[in-house]
């Protein structure tokens, strides 16, 4: 008797091994599967300011219908007088958090007062999106050269109720314009500065639906008198789109997690078995049972 108690504590002591092991395997594949997930959502440190890569469009327009498209990671110049509305466009997907940085430099001398310069970012309905965190509106004083602004907007959901005002993916508009200007600097010019960027979040902002399209604003162009190839085309006000295309669909890496933390919990079952295995026997089995 005492010969199989010890065969079974052998092989006690073997399972519990086993699944110590099955244990740091899954830890590893976890650790190794937020790597990649971590590198992603990282922002890219060889981009630099003035660098060739970062140069952009040198204008910008005067309206919603003419805002001048720019990449996420490239900055867009303009010069312009000030009391006027300067408008780009750039995309953003689902699960991204976008930042707008916007800097006015204003001409060298005094000037006559005081200025108030706001940055505000719409999304592809026209709904302004409030910042979650940035200077958005700043006053520059008499003698200042230069005012940086910024806005930081919420992360793109891949859906949202029909009254919510989420961000969702598609194009957004900058507006870049003085609120307080005295009468006697309207009209000077300013060179300005913009650059859109954007922080992947990943799963954690995964939501249970997408949309049909994003918001892009387009309108058709058919007539009656044209073919029906001709037909089928579209002109789009807004053509750029992310670089890996828009994503809005059911896969995120939350589905990686929750995979990961099935097997971990199933393992963790297996262990917790083989640990408690045995324990509410009796030591000794009488005879004849």
């Amino acid at each position: 008797m005492r010969i199989t108690d010890v065969r079974r504590a052998a092989r006690g002591a073997r399972t519990t091994r086993t699944a110590a092991l099955a244990v740091t395997a899954g830890l590893v594949l976890l650790s190794g599967a937020a790597t990649p997930a971590a590198a992603d959502s990282a922002p890219s440190a060889s981009a630099s300011d003035g660098s060739e890569d970062d140069d952009g469009p040198t204008r910008a327009g005067t309206s919603f219908r003419t805002a001048t498209e720019i990449e996420q990671g490239r900055r867009a110049t303009a010069n312009a007088s000030a009391g006027d509305y300067l408008y780009w466009s750039f995309p953003a997907d689902a699960e991204q958090r976008p930042t707008v940085t916007a800097t006015v430099r204003l001409p060298e001398g005094s000037r006559a007062a005081s200025s108030t310069w706001q940055v505000d970012v719409y999304d592809g309905l026209r709904r302004r999106q409030a910042c979650q965190y940035g200077a958005q509106t700043r006053t520059a004083a008499p003698d200042t050269d230069s005012v940086e602004l910024s806005c930081t907007l919420r992360t793109v959901r891949a859906w949202s109720e029909p009254w919510a005002n989420d961000p969702l993916p598609g194009t957004y508009y900058v507006r870049l314009t003085v609120t307080k200007l005295a009468a006697a600097d309207r009209g000077m010019p300013v060179s300005t500065e913009v650059r859109a960027d954007a922080k992947d979040i990943g799963g954690a902002a995964a939501v249970d639906g997408s949309l049909a399209e994003p918001l892009v604003p387009g309108i058709a162009v058919t007539s009656a008198g044209e073919d029906e190839a001709a037909e089928d085309r579209t002109a789009v006000l807004s053509s750029l789109e992310p670089e890996d295309g828009w994503a809005s669909g059911w896969w995120s890496d939350r589905w990686v997690w929750t995979a990961v933390g099935g097997m971990l919990a199933a393992l963790a079952g297996v262990g917790g078995y083989a640990l408690t295995r045995g324990s509410g026997r009796p030591s000794r089995v009488p005879p004849g049972a």
